[in-house]
């Protein structure tokens, strides 16, 4: 029998509606009793006082590499990244090698985390090999466990075939994820297109390869009255869109990274190439645009896009340069500083949308912090100040803009599956 005590812990659980200091008992993974005060228990304790617990943190939007290009990350070390973040599941997009458009990759994800402290859910490629010519076996993938359907790292631009995928995935209530762009805006870009750009002389990626995506994908699932989910929103625009469409009551949900809310395109000054993105990194005016979001509902989650590459990958001229960055261990330390400290969210607000939304757009079962439930929870220091050091990362790649930033708000660990990884 294996017993955890935590003592002192600020519970926020948006499910339960809770926000108060209780002790927490869990026996063999399960919460037996939450308590003002429990005592005279034999338990491995821990002291949470000033520390917050709150349901399992969601990240639903990650690349693990694996299968395929596990020198930048596999299932397990990025599980483990995941761990010293604070996330207790993660969702997997399919740009894998091979793509997960068929029954056998995503059953290798599925059973190669099983045992893992951190839940891995694939999600299922739209498109055979994600390149827009023909439906991936949707049915063949929801029976192998995939939550959800994107072509992320491309979009669906065909607009019979995103269609098509919108009625089928409707018909297991899948959302259908979708990276927004037009590729022929997009094409040969590697920055946002602005004053900076010009000045860098650095090809640009408009605004419009964004919004006009957003804007006839809306569309389509207005008609079709099918939910989609716009993966890493970046622009004003697009925050306007959702907005619109959220209003008329449509199924649109929507995410955003922590680089798009706390970086401009100004930090590609530097010519460093761990400030190249996709998305881009916007103007000022993108990032006041998407916090007002997050603040008024408008934006649903906040997702990592965690995307590993080797330092060698990155270590070339700027327009080289793989887009991506890792972000797992780096997320809650943004958002509260740059969110909860700045007083554009509530630690209530900020949790939703690290756990309680995330899993609601993916159909997951809610996380509940009451006894009788199997215990899943992430805890954090709101108020810990710590310098970012990508040497101390367990990702086996460490390609972040935030080296050397100082943070007010810290991940210290997570219980899963009756495991403590505790990091602090």
């Amino acid at each position: 029998m294996s017993t955890y005590l935590l003592k002192n812990a600020h519970i926020i659980d948006p499910v339960t509606e809770t926000d108060a200091e209780r002790d927490i008992l869990i026996v063999d993974g399960i919460i037996d009793s939450i308590e003002e005060n429990i005592s005279d228990v034999i338990a491995e304790t821990f002291d949470l006082k000033g520390r917050v617990v709150a349901p399992g943190f969601c990240d639903m939007h990650v690349h693990f590499r694996d299968p395929g290009q596990e020198y930048k990350e596999d299932i397990s070390s990025g599980a483990l990244s995941a761990a010293a973040g604070g996330f207790t599941t993660v969702a997997c997009m399919p740009n894998t090698d091979p793509t997960i458009d068929n029954m056998q990759t995503a059953r290798y994800i599925v059973e190669k985390s099983s045992l893992l402290p951190v839940d891995v859910h694939p999600i299922g490629a739209v498109t055979k090999g994600r390149k827009g010519e023909e439906l991936a076996p949707m049915s063949e993938l929801v029976e192998a466990g995939v939550v959800a359907f994107s072509d992320d790292g491309s979009p669906v631009f065909n607009s019979k075939i995103l269609r098509i995928a919108f009625e089928y995935a409707s018909m297991f209530d899948k959302p259908i994820i979708q990276h927004a762009e037009d590729p022929f805006l997009f094409k040969g870009g590697a920055m946002h297109e602005g004053l900076v750009s010009t000045q860098l002389g650095l090809p640009g990626i408009p605004r419009i390869s964004e919004d006009t995506m957003i804007l006839r994908d809306i569309a389509i699932a207005e008609y079709l009255d099918c939910h989609y989910h716009i993966a890493h929103v970046s622009t004003a625009g697009a925050a306007t869109a959702v907005r619109g469409a959220k209003e008329r009551g449509l199924k649109v949900s929507c995410e955003v990274t922590p680089h798009h809310f706390t970086l401009t395109d100004e930090a590609v000054r530097s010519y460093e190439t761990n400030t190249k993105m996709n998305p881009p990194l916007r103007t000022m005016d993108d990032v006041i645009a998407l916090k007002e979001a997050l603040r008024d509902g408008v934006i649903d989650a906040i997702a990592t896009d965690h995307a590993p590459h080797t330092r060698s990958e990155k270590e070339v001229e700027y327009t080289y340069a793989p887009f991506g960055i890792v972000g797992l261990e780096t997320a809650i330390g943004l958002a509260l500083t740059e969110l909860v400290h700045k007083k554009y969210l509530s630690l209530w607000e900020m949790i939703e949308k690290f756990s309680t939304n995330p899993r609601q757009i993916l159909r997951l079962t809610p996380i509940r912090i009451e006894i009788g439930e199997a215990a899943n929870l992430t805890f954090f220091d709101p108020e810990c100040t710590w310098e970012v050091d990508i040497d101390q990362f367990k990702s086996k790649s460490n390609n972040s803009p935030f080296n050397g930033f100082q943070l007010r708000g810290k991940p210290l660990g997570i219980f899963n599956k009756n495991q403590m990884l505790w990091f602090d």
